[in-house]
């Protein structure tokens, strides 16, 4: 079985920098980090592969997947780290300034090439907080997708199983494969990556892909493909401290219906 992650590098720190002329964080020279929910993500893409082992139904791959520059490269070996056997970069001049539709499009191509049994992803990346890509890619690749995931109960190369998580509860759901899962910080706790990981991530060749080797036109990705665009970013003005009443309870609330009724809010 192919369990395919998505992982996504962001900023290190909320202090990041938009660029104004196209409205997108400048990413040179900022520290980055794996997304923390794509983390969780590849946890549970490991512990499905162990537990298929166990039970005798085949050898599995872990394959993690980004899309983003050069330096991206790091982020996918600290995934090797931690127990992927794969990793694929789609970097490409092309595919910078990408909304969540044209990342969706990006990635689903990718996979696409790739191949893939299950997709796994966090619930949404810290830097746009949109969760849009996970579902956009499932939309694009035409699959099922279960969406906030907190456990998996069983996948066998026929299905998942896994609970998802609710306003109110939780519900059950059954997916035939291929599927795409995005899963929340409650499924697991990510280990730290061993000695031997560590090792194996010097070796690792991280497998770089443009957006023609995955058949896309440069005007279907980045900003030339998508729909969405930053019109303008500006810091909102401070607002004024509000007023402080002191007194009794029955003046306060007299006070507060005398201010109401003069700005005909009752």
């Amino acid at each position: 079985m192919k369990i395919a992650v998505l992982i996504k590098q962001v900023p290190e720190s909320t202090n990041v920098q938009i660029d104004p002329a196209t409205g997108t964080l400048r990413r040179e020279g900022a520290a980055a980090v794996m997304n923390p929910f794509d983390a969780y993500a590849l946890e549970e893409a490991v512990r499905i592969r162990e537990r298929l082992a166990e039970k005798g139904l085949g050898a599995s791959e872990v394959i993690v997947v980004s899309m983003g520059p050069p330096q991206a490269e790091q982020m996918l070996r600290e995934a090797v780290s931690l127990g992927a056997d794969r990793a694929v970069l789609v970097t490409d001049r092309a595919v910078a300034g990408s909304d969540t539709w044209a990342t969706s499009l990006t990635l689903s191509a990718a996979l696409r090439k790739i191949g893939f049994d299950l997709v796994i992803c966090g619930k949404q990346a810290i830097d746009g907080d949109t969760a849009q890509v996970g579902p956009g890619v499932a939309t694009f690749l035409d699959i099922p997708q279960a969406t906030y995931v907190r456990k998996v109960e069983e996948v066998t190369p026929e299905k998942a199983r896994v609970e998802r998580l609710l306003e109110e509860g939780y519900e059950i759901l059954e997916l035939p494969l291929p599927a795409l899962l995005t899963v929340v910080k409650e499924i697991n706790e990510p280990r730290l990556p061993s000695l031997r990981g560590k090792m194996k991530a010097k070796k690792a060749e991280v497998e770089r892909l443009t957006a023609a080797d995955i058949g896309l036109a440069a005007d279907e990705v980045g900003l030339a493909g998508s729909p969405t665009k930053v019109h303008r970013v500006f810091a909102p003005e401070k607002r004024a401290g509000g007023v402080k009443w002191e007194g009794e309870p029955a003046e306060l609330a007299a006070r507060l219906a005398e201010e109401l009724d003069r700005r005909h809010l009752v």
